[in-house]
């Protein structure tokens, strides 16, 4: 079963040094693990989530990983409750009522590095459901008045494939 890139993102990559030194980091819908691995070379814990786990499963014994099996699209509370994150990483995914719970995640000192698919991605090809496509200035929306902005972009990239993205990093002050 395919669960999405394996290259680490060059977004997640350039900002993961801004991420408190040893601090827990949250990986949002981790899908095979790619930044899960990347984070924990780094000597950070890691709590990876999603739904489904499968792509987790050789990490289940690295006691620096924490596997969660979680639909997050469900009604049901935030299984983290109010747990905060030195980091919080979030790539290709978008499920919008998660987005101020994500950012009232990161911890004082804490970093969020988001990237996911923006509006004008419907002429790439998938995802193309208005649903999962951030809106112009939304991320920058989302963290207004909580986070510090240290880069945020909406463009077209051509790699790893044509798409439109929009992508944040934001810090929370100490």
């Amino acid at each position: 079963m395919s669960h999405g890139p394996t290259e680490v993102s060059a977004w997640v990559a350039r900002f993961a040094g801004r991420i408190p030194a040893g601090g827990t980091v949250l990986d949002l819908a981790a899908g095979a693990g790619r930044h899960t691995r990347f984070l924990v070379g780094r000597g950070h814990p890691v709590v990876a989530v999603d739904r489904d786990v499968t792509g987790l499963a050789d990490l289940q014994d690295n006691p620096a990983v924490t596997i969660l099996a979680a639909d997050l699209e469900q009604d049901r509370p935030w299984p983290l409750g109010d747990r905060r994150f030195a980091g919080v990483v979030v790539t290709n995914y978008l499920h919008r009522p998660l987005v101020p719970v994500l950012v009232a995640a990161v911890a004082p000192g804490g970093c969020l590095i988001y990237e996911t698919f923006a509006v004008g991605n419907e002429r790439f090809g998938k995802p193309s459901n208005p649903d999962f496509l951030l809106r112009p200035g939304e991320l920058l929306e989302a963290v207004r008045g909580r986070l510090a902005v240290l880069a945020y972009e909406n463009l077209q990239v051509d790699e790893p494939r044509p798409a439109m993205v929009q992508r944040i990093a934001a810090m929370a002050a100490a």
